[in-house]
């Protein structure tokens, strides 16, 4: 029986007003399960990948599709069984953490006494039930980072967009990070992972895209892309083909 792509998205364009052509007829299927890597540089085309997925960006033409669901066409449903963990930090600082979490939960139409247990669930998976009732401004970086990512799971999404989810974190927190990414990915949960941090690429994903000029320029495990380079790591890889590519 052939399994339905967690992530089926094809010749997927958008041109923002002025004509920057931020996506070129972009084609990407991720089956589920898969712990997958989308590096590029700045401008590339990787927040906008994601907006249009998530209805953020409307594309100009293309299809996506997620885990059957087209996410233009039946947004409700496509949009249901994804969850995001944006770079920008943009907790309400007026909620305390399980109010963070409850309404996101509320968003999705999760029945209250559901989204309590998951909830307490997720606090305590990410370390969070002795904050439960602080406000999120009063949070450290690394905590706010846990609630965001804790809140993209509260309505039990099957596909998970971490963007930048470590950046300006400190070195250990991004190793702690990894941790909980690596958990959930073993848990059977999609995640597609958008990074400037080669090492954590590199330590994470099974598959990586590099994506330039709007584009995917390239894509395989780490082990193809530097036998098909000739390269050593994957930053050698990543510098060779997004050099070649502008």
């Amino acid at each position: 029986m052939k399994t339905v792509p967690a992530l089926k998205v094809e010749k997927l364009r958008k041109t923002y007003p002025g004509g920057l052509l931020a996506l070129d007829d972009v084609s990407l299927a991720i089956e589920p399960g898969t712990f997958f890597g989308l590096l590029g540089p700045n401008g590339a085309g990787k927040t906008t990948f994601i907006s249009s997925i998530v209805n953020l960006a409307r594309p100009d033409s293309g299809t996506i599709e997620i885990f059957g669901y087209d996410a233009i066409r039946d947004f409700r449903r496509a949009r249901r069984m994804v969850g995001v963990s944006p770079q920008e930090v943009n907790l309400d600082k007026f909620l305390t953490v399980e109010e963070t979490l409850l309404y996101h939960a509320g968003y999705y139409g999760v029945p209250k006494r559901k989204a309590r247990e998951r909830a307490a669930e997720l606090l305590e998976r990410f370390g969070l039930s002795d904050k439960r009732d602080a406000r999120t401004n009063t949070l450290s970086g690394g905590m706010k980072r846990r609630v965001m990512f804790a809140r993209a799971l509260m309505h039990d999404p099957g596909i998970l967009f971490l963007d930048e989810p470590t950046a300006g974190v400190d070195v250990e927190l991004r190793y702690s990070l990894w941790s909980y990414i690596r958990e959930l990915n073993r848990g059977g949960l999609t995640i597609v992972l958008t990074t400037h941090y080669m090492e954590e690429a590199e330590e994470l994903c099974e598959e990586v895209a590099l994506i330039s000029g709007g584009r995917i320029a390239d894509r395989g495990t780490v082990g193809e892309l530097e036998e098909r380079h000739g390269a050593s790591s994957i930053e050698e890889v990543y510098m060779k083909v997004i050099h070649a590519d502008s």
